[in-house]
């Protein structure tokens, strides 16, 4: 049987490359969306319940933040859709100008497993707030992102650990292919908001294959790599994100779900993923941490009392330009500011990374880029074996000077 089709083939989303790497799958585009232009490779903070934690809206716009995303399972019991939908969707409601990208809730299947049941209807959720039971459809998720407004919507899929394999995999796949047709026809917006699917599969290269097969065959305006970064082994990891990129359509975005650690984006921006997002730059520094090159300072040790040089002297942010590791240091034990100057800096680090990444696509350099960038990482050149190997797999030798 064909596989059902989207109800409109006009979709609110626009990708232009700009740039290919002529030697690796790394590109560089521009994703054009409702709330404005999105350069990519691009990397999405998590704004979970409509904020950003420890930023104002207009803060984050002034960091040059395009898109963010937020949670649809905890803005669907707080505040809930009826007082999103009267607001006029999230955006007015946080006063935010760009654009949004909201998960499923489906990655709660596997973050709060002792609270849910996941049958073909569906996923029943026990609410952590109030206890009351929830049941999360593909239709009713759908219903909800709708009411957040959000500019890129993700389908409802199955998410198992990464650890699961045999019957249960298998199964998580295949449904989520069904749901995605169940999400399809339950969108009513298509020419304001965007719906992409999911490529399930765990660490069997075969089963994300077929699911990438399946997918492809639905016209949707892009899709998402789900099911990784969930503790699995990087050796892994990097062939799972490859096989995926392989089969995936190359004139739409390619979006890694959950990946933010520097050197993830560089080694999976090789491979081909154009969109990723992750809670760990602001989460780091509400723990009082700030990303550096070379991994991060943890501002709460003794070490840096009397350490009067900025976080790094290279950095543009407003952190590094007026403030000393000496007085963050002094903050992040007593004043929640800290977490505002240490966000700034994090956001600041992620998003000139991938500036970076971008500019070296455009000037065909990404390999030399991604070489001296690693050399800068691990200066002793003692380079992770999955790295090499996942490098290796896109021409670029990190051994070759």
């Amino acid at each position: 049987m064909a596989a059902p089709m989207s109800k409109t083939c006009s979709h609110a989303l626009k990708f232009s490359v700009i740039a290919e790497c002529s030697v690796s799958k790394a590109r560089s585009a521009v994703m054009t969306l409702p709330h404005g232009p999105v350069s990519t490779p691009v990397f999405m903070p998590v704004g979970t319940q409509g904020t950003l934690k420890g930023l104002l809206p207009s803060q984050v716009e002034e960091l040059g933040c395009q898109i963010m995303l937020s949670n649809t399972y905890h803005l669907g019991m707080r505040p809930g859709p009826e007082l999103l939908q009267k607001a006029g969707g999230l955006h007015k409601f946080m006063g935010w100008n760009r654009n949004l990208l909201t998960d499923s809730g489906g990655f709660q299947m596997v973050s709060l497993v002792k609270l849910s049941v996941v049958t073909e209807d569906g996923v029943k959720f026990q609410s952590p707030y109030d206890g009351r039971e929830i049941m999360l459809s593909p239709e009713k998720s759908i219903e909800i992102q709708q009411a957040i407004g959000a500019d890129i919507m993700m389908q409802l899929d199955d998410v198992v650990h990464s650890s699961t394999t045999g019957p249960r995999l298998e199964e998580a796949m295949h449904r989520t292919i069904r749901w995605v047709d169940r999400c399809i026809e339950a969108h009513s917006t298509p020419e304001i908001q965007n719906l992409f699917p999911i490529v399930q599969g765990g660490l069997d290269e075969t089963l994300r294959t077929e699911c990438v097969s399946k997918l492809i065959e639905r016209e949707v305006p892009g899709y998402a790599i789900g099911g990784l970064s969930g503790g699995e082994e990087k050796s892994v990891f990097w062939k799972m994100v490859n096989v995926s990129t392989d089969h995936l359509p190359k004139n739409k975005p390619r979006y890694l779900m959950g990946v933010g650690f520097a050197t993830d984006l560089v080694v999976c921006c090789a491979l081909g993923v154009d969109m990723f997002d992750c809670v760990f730059p602001t989460r780091t520094a509400r723990f009082g941490c700030a990303l550096i090159l070379t991994g991060q300072l943890e501002l709460k040790r003794e070490k840096y009392a009397m350490d009067f040089n900025p976080i790094d002297p290279d950095c543009t942010c407003s952190t590094c330009k007026r403030h000393t590791r000496a007085y963050l240091h002094t903050l992040v034990k007593e004043e929640t500011v800290a977490c505002h100057l240490l966000t700034i800096h994090n956001l600041t680090f992620q998003m000139t990374l991938m500036k970076n990444i971008r500019e070296s696509i455009e000037q065909d350099r990404f390999p030399l880029f991604v070489k001296n960038y690693m050399k800068s990482a691990f200066p002793d050149e003692k380079y992770p074996e999955w790295i090499v190997d996942a490098l290796n797999a896109v021409n670029i030798n990190l051994k070759n000077k």
